[in-house]
């Protein structure tokens, strides 16, 4: 058997048992794998399925561009589809999404134009905003509006939904979901609650998101909205496709414990799953007093790890934000073991002989130029020896004409992984700004000696 296209083998993804992650829940766990849809996401369900409601209506038509604001799954489960069916697309999404995501999209011929996160949705420049404007500027264009867009939801009535019944042969007594636009969890919830009324439906939400209070009061409290880091789920509006009379609970989780949870479900269950699905499990963790022995439980992983290697999947960028604090060495540390932390520099106005007179007396191959106390490049002994053997005379010039660029600044809290990476031929130190706004240097006889210290 054959596909006659790859857009047939969207849906019908396995639901596979958690083990190991799930061993303090007293009920049975089942993971729905959305990430063996071709476009590795949950999204390619609802993608096609607006672009087919869209071409019946009319308002698609042959040679279109799609238009829309996502974070990445959608557009690509629209790209995917524009592939097949000869449409073009162009994408705006925001500024803390993952560079994978759009390097993905653009991979499948899209255009995807980044705006900034942290204004209103009202405001010209934001992602709702930009996409609206282009709808109106590209002739023969159509925005799918994923967010207001029913056929979302509807998708996963007609697909999602039914396919989680029939795996788990009607058993199924929790379904635990993200909730962003909302499609997934609506339209699987409006299903499962036709075959079952009893059936709990618990939506993850996160802290800087709206729904959770709105579900509880029924107001709508600008206060909540701040800027957060999950991607993929919460929101500062209200989209059309968020059933909250479907919805029996919110369950909020935070940055960190998501963050570090889509790392655990890797390491612990071999599955390579995004961000909204460590939101899921943690969410699940802390909603285990719900649950009991005999029930069984329906997590969606909607998405695939690829797109967050450089962000939870990442050490240094988790020890950015705080989340992260583990053995190894930081900058900070090796510092604290140096030596002689007093940094040696060099005025730009200086000669060249008296940097040659500095290095030999302190013993060091090395000095950060400055200029008015600010470091604006280097000097090394193989610059001065380069230099020189072309032209002996400059030993009377000032060293500016012989400094290179500066070496690179890292975070105090860099990991001894990230500086000796950036450490070598051509780069022989790294500098870095202490608390008390000092510069420091740190070479490779330095992290040595703090290994061995």
């Amino acid at each position: 058997m054959w596909y006659n296209n790859i857009l047939e083998t969207i849906g019908n993804t396995p639901l596979v048992k958690l083990n190991k992650i799930a061993k303090d829940i007293p009920a049975t766990v089942l993971a729905k794998i959305e990430t063996t849809n071709p476009g590795n996401s949950i999204k390619d369900r609802m993608a096609l399925k607006m672009i087919e409601d869209a071409e019946k209506s009319g308002k698609l038509k042959p040679g279109g561009t799609i238009i829309e604001g996502t974070s990445g799954n959608t557009g690509m489960g629209l790209a995917i589809a524009a592939v097949i069916k000869g449409y073009k697309c162009i994408f705006t999404s925001t500024d803390k999404q993952s560079k994978e995501k759009f390097d993905a999209l653009r991979a499948f011929g899209a255009e995807v134009i980044v705006c900034p996160t942290n204004v209103d949705p009202e405001d010209p420049r934001s992602y709702y905003s930009v996409s609206s404007r282009l709808e109106r500027e590209v002739p023969n264009s159509w925005k799918p509006n994923q967010y207001d867009n029913l056929s979302n939801s509807q998708a996963h009535y007609e697909t999602t939904g039914p396919e989680i019944w029939e795996q788990t042969e009607g058993k199924i007594t929790h379904l635990i979901a993200g909730v962003g636009t909302g499609g997934t969890i609506s339209g699987i919830a409006k299903y499962l609650k036709e075959k079952n009324p009893a059936l709990q439906i618990l939506g993850i939400d996160t802290y800087g998101s709206v729904f959770k209070k709105y579900k509880e009061t029924g107001e709508f409290d600008k206060n909540e909205i701040y800027p957060y880091i999950t991607e993929g789920i919460g929101e500062d509006f209200l989209p059309a496709n968020v059933n909250f009379d479907l919805i029996d609970h919110f369950e909020k989780v935070t940055d960190k414990d998501a963050a570090l949870m889509t790392r655990e479900i890797a390491r612990k269950e071999g599955i390579f799953a995004g961000n909204s699905t460590g939101s899921a499990i943690a969410g699940l963790l802390q909603m285990k007093d719900r649950f009991k022995e005999g029930d069984v439980v329906v997590i969606i992983f909607p998405d695939h790890g690829t797109r967050y290697l450089g962000k939870m999947y990442n050490d240094d960028w988790l020890r950015d934000r705080g989340f992260l604090k583990d053995e190894k060495l930081t900058a900070r540390d090796i510092i604290r073991k140096k030596e002689s932390p007093e940094i040696i520099t060099i005025d730009v106005d200086k000669t060249v002989l008296e940097a040659i007179n500095t290095i030999k007396s302190l013993n060091i191959s090395q000095i950060p130029v400055t200029q008015q106390g600010m470091v604006i490049g280097k000097i090394t002994e193989s610059d001065i020896l380069d230099a020189l053997l072309e032209n002996p005379s400059l030993k009377s010039q000032p060293v500016k004409n012989i400094t290179t660029a500066p070496f690179p600044f890292v975070d105090l809290n860099a990991s001894i992984d990230k500086i000796s990476g950036m450490i070598n031929k051509e780069n022989i130190a790294v500098l870095v700004e202490d608390e008390q706004g000092k510069i420091e240097i740190i070479t490779q006889y330095d992290i040595i000696n703090a290994i061995s210290g």
